[in-house]
């Protein structure tokens, strides 16, 4: 049974910084895309990820996160991260880590399973 158990989502103010977390269990963690998206309650998930990382390590970003997060992974530990920096209040969303993807960028909406969410909050 695969289970992706996301944690870190806080309320901050704008400016300050967060670290999800996401443990992946029951898949081969470093064969396929890991990747976070983000869907503000109400509003269409947004298409693709909004942080990539292939099975080789590559990462991707959508234009709304380049120069202020950070994916990466610990393969030994199973577990995904996103750091967010410089957060802005258009960044408050539910952030969800997905699994078992695959594409040029692993950032297309091919993925497997998902996680559960973590809420972000962010104040002016």
């Amino acid at each position: 049974q695969v289970q992706l158990a996301e944690s870190g989502g806080d309320s901050v103010q704008f400016g300050g910084s967060l670290n999800l977390s996401c443990v992946v269990s029951g898949i081969p963690f470093g064969d396929y895309c890991l990747g976070w998206f983000r869907m503000v309650p109400g509003v269409e998930r947004e298409l693709g990820a909004i942080a990539g990382i292939s099975e080789i390590g590559t990462t991707s970003y959508a234009d709304s996160a380049k120069g202020r997060f950070t994916i990466s992974r610990d393969i030994a530990k199973n577990t995904l991260y996103l750091q967010l920096n410089n957060l802005k209040p258009e960044d408050t969303a539910v952030y969800y880590c997905a699994a078992g993807g695959w594409g040029a960028t692993c950032l297309s909406g091919n993925y497997n399973y998902w996680g559960q969410g973590t809420q972000v909050t962010v104040s002016s």
